[in-house]
């Protein structure tokens, strides 16, 4: 396990209770548990909100001390073939589980990274043991899971944490390990999470390596995002008709920062909606700024790119189109 995982591990929510964000699902869920009978169930949703959490919660209510021996977890972005439904999924879904409860938890984690054969040998493998079986899926896009495993499942859909759920969970932390952060830096770190309670958590982890006092300093070192009021120097400068400044402040900021096209896109993306232009411009722009991270995604050099989008900025400054 590598350091920035730690953490991740040790402060793993237990009980129902102590989920973070997904207070609705959690009810369903653990109302479900209680009665000891559990469809097949299928949570879909961002990263680091929780479905992994929670269906390990699930799996020690069910079972109790015995669940290590009536669990399976598959990643199936390792193993994602035919093979692994064939073999190791259908093995263990035909044997009796032990204790009280009637039947065995497969977790199937990323399947919407299974290949659609494996998919359909999974619906296959779903229908024929669901007496002595139970599957939990997990995956970012519920879309990429075929329509039959989908009917099959109760389906869950987990949302991005809230800042004040990760402030819950990142306070935790904090007094348990005494650590201090200034509530500059919470703001920081929680804008570089995204809502992902996992990446706040190795956030923070990363950071006090360096020091158990967390500054705004240290967040944006540690994130190597490209910091707002540079990204908005290089926008006024567009704004203003001056190009070669807002190239060269741009250029500045990706080499010394090392900050990748794709950060800087998003940064734009955010400081758009925080010019002094007209409403109509800013759809324009934010247009013009999508349209310029499909080309960098596609593989067109970020920088050219990049250029060809502060242009757009010039000329919307200049009241042109």
């Amino acid at each position: 396990m590598v350091v920035s995982e730690i953490w991740t591990e040790k402060y793993r929510p237990q009980k129902f209770s102590e989920v973070a964000g997904q207070e609705e699902i959690v009810k369903r869920i653990e109302a479900l548990t209680s009665s000891l009978n559990i469809p097949h169930l299928l949570f879909a949703g961002p990263a680091g909100t929780g479905k992994s959490t929670l269906a390990l919660i699930v799996v020690r209510e069910l079972f109790k001390e015995n669940w290590k021996d009536n669990y399976l977890e598959l990643n199936a972005s390792d193993e994602r073939g035919i093979n692994i439904v064939r073999e190791k999924v259908k093995s263990f879904a035909r044997t009796k589980s032990l204790g009280e409860v009637p039947f065995k938890v497969i977790f199937l984690d990323e399947a919407d990274a299974l290949t659609p054969e494996a998919q359909q040998a999974l619906r296959r493998t779903m229908e024929n043991y669901s007496a002595t079986c139970r599957f939990i899926l997990s995956c970012n896009y519920s879309s990429k899971v075929i329509d039959p495993i989908q009917s099959r499942c109760a389906i869950f859909r987990f949302r991005l944490l809230e800042k004040k759920d990760i402030e819950k969970v990142i306070k935790k932390i904090t007094e348990k390990e005494k650590v201090e952060i200034t509530p500059e830096a919470f703001e920081i770190l929680y804008e570089g999470s995204e809502g992902d309670c996992r990446r706040a958590i190795n956030l923070l982890q990363s950071t006090c390596s360096i020091t158990p006092k967390i500054t705004p300093e240290i967040i944006s070192t540690v994130i190597s995002n490209a910091k707002p009021k540079d990204i908005r120097v290089v926008l006024d400068y567009a704004l203003s008709g001056d190009f070669q400044k807002s190239r060269d402040k741009l250029l500045d900021v990706m080499l010394k920062e090392s900050i990748s096209g794709q950060d800087v896109i998003k940064a734009i993306q955010k400081e758009v909606w925080n010019l002094p232009v007209e409403p109509d411009i800013k759809v324009k722009l934010t247009e013009k700024t999508g349209e310029t991270e499909f080309r960098i995604v596609e593989g067109s050099d970020p920088f050219i790119q990049l250029q060809s989008l502060l242009a757009s900025f010039v000329l919307a400054g200049l009241g042109k189109n």
